[in-house]
């Protein structure tokens, strides 16, 4: 099966979207972006590749005549499974590495490095549990928040707490920093209906029909904040304008106005009825206003950034903010707190501060028109998305608003149609 691939390298994930011969989204990966790009690269493909192959199963099971409601929960049950092995396979690899680096210790910190490890390959289970809610499901994010509560308890035991922090963080990039693994689906997803108290008939046969389906690529293209940057031909670059631009039009064909809050920039764009730009303004500045910036403030408040929006959206009285700087987020938060401000109050203002950030560069493009599509990481924020559609919906009435649960993946969309569109092209076609 030919595909063709478009990959968004942001400044704090990278993102993957394969298409088949038919233009059809095959699979979408995703992965945090770090110092080796050829490996976040192939990471975010693999996951693609991994989310294609579920695709397939789910093609076979459906071939033999089960129905969707039992295709549905046993490819839920079988991806959770297959996540546990992914996650105990780069657990042994960090242990490995954590271990060598260890040696070059005290006997008391490699002793709590290797007593951290065993009690991290005890809890695997109950972390990917049915019903289990995970912070992350980023290893390094997933990991690294298990290994710092043992770490903890390490210390309250005499053992010193810096050096095993130096410890993973020596031995996390060093994990990262490998590359994707060839044929780990089939590997994985065996062990995942091993795993099963009970796999149904035929399970197991289209697993290995799917792992068996020959997934070749027929052109890539790379997009994103880092995309100068990626191992990727100059000529099979594009811009983030375009590639959004594109994306949004191929989700919502009636886009006309597009605003993408990513982590390190905001992008307001104007497209045509065939997707192609004709204005756009970018706020590639400074990080404020944008995912960077939340994640910041998370960080302040030592909360995950997916909590931020839920919180937000309890206030009852949002604090007006009047500066989104990033250098000045923590001493502001803390300041708003310490005039007894209630948090979810000052993350309410905060959300309207960045919202009313992007309005000026909507208003700067052209303005919002119908319809408008909301793009990025940060419209996955369920306080910024209500304060964009207070603020869209009273200075320019009723407009369609547009938000993708994949929007994150829109980049990656744009950049994989244009390597489709390459791939077409006679002189590769031939």
């Amino acid at each position: 099966m030919r595909f063709t691939l478009g990959i968004d390298l942001g400044s704090t994930t990278t993102k993957a979207v394969i298409l088949g011969a038919d233009g059809r989204i095959l699979g979408r990966g995703i992965t945090n972006s770090r110092s080796n790009y050829r490996v976040a690269c192939d990471v975010a493909l693999s996951e693609a590749l991994i989310q294609a192959r579920f695709a397939l199963v789910d093609a076979e099971l459906a071939t033999g005549g089960m129905e969707p409601s039992e295709r549905e929960p046993l490819l839920v049950a079988l991806e959770r499974l297959l996540r546990e092995q992914q996650y105990r396979d780069t657990l042994a690899a960090f242990g490995a590495i954590l271990g060598d680096a260890a040696e070059s210790h005290a006997a008391e910190i490699a002793g709590a490095a290797q007593w951290i490890l065993e009690r991290m390959r005890a809890e695997a289970s109950e972390l990917f549990a049915a019903g289990a809610s995970r912070r992350s499901d980023f290893f390094r994010d997933l990991a690294g928040a298990r290994y710092m509560h043992f770490a903890e308890q390490a210390q309250e035991r005499g053992v010193r707490f810096d050096p095993l922090v130096g410890l993973f963080d020596k031995a996390i990039l060093a994990t990262e920093n490998r590359p994707a693994e060839e044929g780990a689906f089939g590997r994985h997803a065996r062990a995942a209906v091993a795993a099963m108290a009970e796999a149904p008939a035929g399970l197991h046969a289209a697993v290995e029909r799917a792992a068996a389906v020959p997934l070749s690529e027929a052109a890539r293209v790379g997009t994103g904040y880092g995309r100068r940057t990626l191992p990727f031909p100059k000529e099979m670059i594009r811009s983030e304008i375009l590639c959004h631009g594109l994306g949004a039009h191929a989700l919502f064909p009636a886009t006309r106005t597009v605003l993408d809050i990513g982590g390190q920039d905001t992008k307001a764009i104007q497209v045509d009825e065939v997707g192609i730009v004709t204005s756009f303004q970018m706020n590639d500045r400074c990080a404020a206003g944008c995912g960077r910036y939340l994640g910041y403030i998370a960080d302040e408040m030592n909360v995950g950034v997916h909590e931020l929006g839920p919180m937000a959206c309890q206030s009852n009285r949002p604090v007006r903010i009047n500066s989104t700087c990033t250098v000045f987020a923590g001493a502001e938060l803390r300041e708003r707190l310490s005039l007894g401000e209630r948090r979810e109050d000052i993350l309410a203002g905060l959300h309207r501060a960045i919202v009313l950030r992007a309005m000026s560069l909507l208003a700067r493009s052209g303005g919002v028109k119908h319809e408008f599509t909301f793009t990025g990481g940060v419209a996955r924020n369920s306080a910024a998305v209500a304060a964009l559609e207070q603020l869209v919906q009273d200075n320019y009435g009723a407009i369609a608003m547009n938000i993708s649960p994949d929007s994150i993946y829109t980049g990656a969309l744009g950049a994989a149609l244009f390597a489709r569109r390459e791939a077409q092209r006679p002189s590769r076609a031939a």
